[in-house]
């Protein structure tokens, strides 16, 4: 399993993550800022638990992103 977090408040737009991610980035029509599809907001940092299937595109999106704010990370689930 994964966790991707996303500190959508400093999005810039620029597609990167959606090009590389396309099953689970938007772009919002209302802001022009990308969002991360199905995830739940916590004091304004999106996140999101997904299987391991979404690693390989979700870390090309971190990579991609030119701000840095996309976080792809593994996690144990017990």
């Amino acid at each position: 399993m994964l966790r991707i977090i996303h500190y959508r408040s400093k999005c810039i737009g620029c597609n990167a993550c959606v090009e590389a991610a396309y099953n689970r980035w938007r772009v919002s029509r209302q802001d022009g800022k990308c969002t991360l599809v199905g995830a739940k907001e916590k004091k304004g940092i999106y996140s999101i638990t997904v299987g391991d299937d979404e690693l390989e595109s979700n870390l090309l999106a971190a990579k991609n992103c030119p701000v840095n704010i996309i976080k792809v990370t593994a996690i144990q689930i017990e």
